[in-house]
């Protein structure tokens, strides 16, 4: 079973996750930010990843620790049900169109931490969400899950368009990545040997 529990907890937030890679798309999210709850049920979905999540953060201040903070659960939930990584594909990219917007992902399991994060999003705001914490997410997934990903927005002027486009495409993206391949299934996937 590829699954993964995590509990994290500081002085600003309070999380709880569980993570299947080979789920159906189940989810319950409460993340105390109602647009990030969207946005991670629909990763699940697009995924096929099974995903809980609970977080009780400071949210009063503003939404920024607990973003952040769930995006750093998240990716160490990768990381712990990837274990040593046998077996994968390693690799996926994605297109993504939605409605006017086109997004393209692609990821490396590597084991190097890198995000080059090409999103323009025209406005501040999306309802009471703010779009920067977009950004501030995926870092935290992708230095606690150890993956270079590239998220690039081809087209594209709808701020909920981009970022729903670029969690879908994300998961669509991890999806292919975290797949075993069934012909080198007991193998990592380096000439290292190791990731």
């Amino acid at each position: 079973m590829r699954t993964a529990e995590i509990k994290r907890t500081t002085k600003e937030t309070d999380i709880a996750l569980t993570l299947d890679l080979d789920g159906t798309g189940k989810s319950e999210i409460n993340s105390g930010v109602g647009f990030l709850d969207h946005m991670l049920t629909l990763f699940a979905k697009h995924g096929r990843f099974d995903l809980t999540l609970t977080c009780n953060g400071d949210t009063y201040v503003d939404d920024h620790h607990s973003v952040e903070d769930i995006g750093i659960a998240l990716g160490q939930a990768f990381d712990m049900a990837l274990g040593d990584k046998r077996g994968i594909v390693r690799y996926g990219s994605f297109i993504l169109p939605m409605d006017e917007t086109l997004i393209l992902s692609a990821v490396d399991i590597s084991g190097r931490s890198y995000l080059n994060y090409d999103l323009h999003i025209p406005t501040e705001k999306v309802g009471t969400f703010d779009t920067e914490l977009t950004e501030e997410f995926f870092w935290g997934f992708v230095r606690n899950a150890n993956l270079t990903l590239h998220i690039k927005q081809l087209e594209g002027k709808n701020s909920h368009h981009i970022i729903e486009g670029a969690f879908k495409c994300v998961a669509r993206t991890m999806k292919q990545a975290v797949a075993i391949d069934s012909r080198f299934f007991d193998e990592i996937p380096s000439t290292k040997g190791v990731l």
